[in-house]
């Protein structure tokens, strides 16, 4: 009983096996390697330079606070593109930009809800990281997950540090010093 159980389960395993197949002849399930490259750990550090008025602004308001809301822009929502530099002065070297948008995220404190993608236009770093996360503003330094990437960052992971390195009180324009930590392969 036991052998011909055995000779139609063969043939069966055999029909589903080429029914989840695709026209190309893969196999809709197919098993993975699970260590195809190593690993590697990138340490960067670059600035980026955050304009807000004027013809050359890096950061624009795209949804303004609510009218009753009394403390820290909560609610308020900006687009942005930051050229990012290799020292703090603006006419280094660009090596990327930093292109998302933040949220102003609490009532208390200024704190903003970062979507950012860290592009980068060197050859030897072509790709992007993108980042996800909390910037709480009034802190010295603010650290934030790097959660994926493209390119040489592929299933990045990893976190950056941001302070600021200089500001302007009159025009509110700014540096800040960012310090990535970053798995990718």
């Amino acid at each position: 009983m036991a052998k011909y159980f055995l000779n139609l389960l063969f043939p069966l395993l055999f029909i589903l096996s080429k029914t989840f197949s695709t026209a190309e002849g893969d196999t809709f399930l197919k098993s993975v390697n699970r260590n195809p490259l190593k690993p590697r750990i990138s340490h960067f550090r670059f600035y980026g330079h955050n304009i807000f008025g004027g013809p050359n602004a890096t950061i624009v308001n795209v949804v303004p606070p609510r009218v009753n809301v009394k403390k820290r822009s909560y609610g308020l929502v900006n687009m942005m593109d930051i050229p990012l530099t290799k020292t703090p002065e603006s006419g280094s070297k660009l090596l990327g930009r930093l292109q998302g948008i933040d949220g102003r995220a609490w009532h208390e404190k200024l704190v903003q809800l970062m979507a950012m993608n860290i592009v980068f236009f060197t050859k030897k770093y072509n790709g992007s990281m993108t980042l996800l996360g909390r910037n709480p503003m009034s802190d010295e330094v603010r650290e934030m997950p790097v959660v994926g990437g493209s390119g040489l960052f592929r299933f990045a992971r990893g976190y950056i540090k941001a302070s600021t390195y200089s500001v302007d009180f009159q025009t509110r324009d700014n540096v800040i010093e960012y310090i990535v930590h970053v798995f990718h392969y």
